[in-house]
């Protein structure tokens, strides 16, 4: 039977599989820049993200008998199999460990000897701060993982937790380009950081940083992070301004991911309207953001009639209060469900494009207008679950969890409120299924 359930899922997923990184990386390898580097020496691989299995395989397939070797660094159960002349390393994240460490030594050393003619083809994907990781002198792993874990909880956006990552690394903040010079590299981005911010985008190994140790060291007190001795002082040394060795060409984003839902929302019979490409404040206020909209749609038809769908992309941020289980997507729909209590015909979904959020097995959450009723019924009280972080417990005990598995791309969150013309309303009209399921 039809459900406004079955066509939010269908919208989510018919939208990331429009941003799924293969073509766009072929496209960008396709361009003339990168022609000309490919002819005059060898091209090696080194691909460093959640989606970096995907567009690793993309480009050793465009690549063929040109590719010269090269190196595969992801996320653990991201890594669909072999790649042909490549090695492929599975590690951490959101925080690094010690195969983060092992895969960046095998990375670097295939990047080691090359000349002004040969090409590093850099793959960047989010995730890659925690996955691409070579410590500063003086830097342990143990100080990397304490300094991210208090950047995590204090509620800090992605460009200031990398602001401060970039400064403890060897690699980030422009330092990996240095390292594979004189040998040329050609970044191809798929971008997780609102407004395409190369300097941030898995700290920017490959892009000179544009911020500053004074701001880093801003950061630090803005948000009272505890550092050992010895790190404030690594976090005054400034990064590279200026490299000479480097192009980067930006091949996805949220905006495209927007601009996908909004044709699959109107494939399925619903008015589309983006409202945003950059939501990024606290997931819990988004949340009561969206049940807000959605009430104004059933109240006046405001800013869109019924059968609509609103849709925003961007990166929330979760401060942490308790010790409960959950990721930004799902607290942003626990919160969701408070608005729209009692609301009939109206669905909130809110998951991340890469298929994880938070340290959880699933993507996201989609909640209605009797996902609160049926919380308390089960003995679940939703504003204790917030103040607790503690969403994924929640959300599963009304089965409005969103499990995708890992999707092979990553380019932030997609949030979604679809309204239907009334409770009642009929099926709408068929679109591609949505393998994924709701626990």
């Amino acid at each position: 039977m039809w459900s406004l359930r079955q066509d939010a899922l269908k919208i989510v997923y018919g939208a990331i599989q429009r941003v799924l990184p293969e073509s766009a990386v072929k496209e960008a390898l396709a361009d003339a820049a990168f022609s000309v580097r490919r002819g005059k020496g060898r091209v090696v691989v080194a691909a460093v993200g959640k989606a970096a299995w995907r567009m690793a395989r993309a480009a050793a397939g465009f690549l063929g008998r040109d590719l010269s070797g090269g190196a595969v660094v992801t996320k653990y159960g991201h890594s669909m199999g072999p790649i042909d002349g490549l090695e492929i390393f599975e590690a951490g994240h959101p925080l690094p460990d010690g195969n983060t460490l092992r895969a960046t030594e095998a990375l670097l050393w295939r990047v080691r000897g090359l000349g002004p003619d040969d090409t590093v083809l850099f793959l960047v994907s989010g995730g890659g701060s925690a996955l691409f990781e070579r410590p500063m002198d003086g830097v342990t792993l143990d100080d990397l993982v304490a300094v991210t874990e208090q950047l995590l909880a204090c509620g800090a956006d992605i460009v200031e937790v990398n602001r401060i990552r970039k400064r403890l690394s060897s690699v980030k903040g422009g330092r990996f380009a240095q390292m594979a010079a004189p040998a040329h590299v050609y970044a191809v981005v798929l971008s997780d950081v609102l407004g395409d911010r190369l300097d941030s985008i898995a700290s920017g190994p490959a892009w000179p940083d544009a911020s500053t140790a004074e701001e880093a060291l801003a950061t630090v007190r803005k948000y009272g992070i505890s550092l050992r001795p010895g790190l404030e002082e690594l976090l005054r040394l400034e990064t590279p301004k200026s490299l000479g060795n480097v192009t980067a060409v930006v091949t996805g984003s949220v905006g495209a991911l927007c601009s996908a839902a909004e044709d699959a929302a109107r494939g399925l019979g619903y008015a589309p309207l983006v409202l945003t490409t950059t939501l990024d404040c606290e997931a819990r206020g988004a949340g009561a953001f969206l049940a807000a909209l959605a009430r104004e749609v059933r109240a006046s038809g405001r800013p869109v009639e019924a059968p609509c769908a609103l849709i925003l992309g961007g990166e929330t941020v979760v401060r942490l209060t308790g010790r409960g289980r959950g990721g930004r997507n799902q607290e942003l729909a626990l919160s969701a469900a408070r608005g729209i209590a009692g609301l009939d015909g109206t669905i909130v979904v809110s998951v991340g494009s890469d298929g994880t959020d938070g340290p959880t097995d699933a993507a996201g959450g989609i909640v209605d207008g009797g996902t609160a009723d049926l919380l308390r019924g089960r003995g679940i009280d939703v504003e204790r679950a917030l103040a607790d972080n503690d969403s994924y417990t929640a959300l599963s005990a009304a089965d409005s969890l969103v499990v995708t598995g890992p999707t092979g791309t990553n380019v932030n969150d997609l949030a979604l409120v679809l309204c239907g013309a009334c409770a009642a309303m009929g099926p709408a009209a068929e679109g591609p299924p949505s393998p994924w399921r709701c626990r």
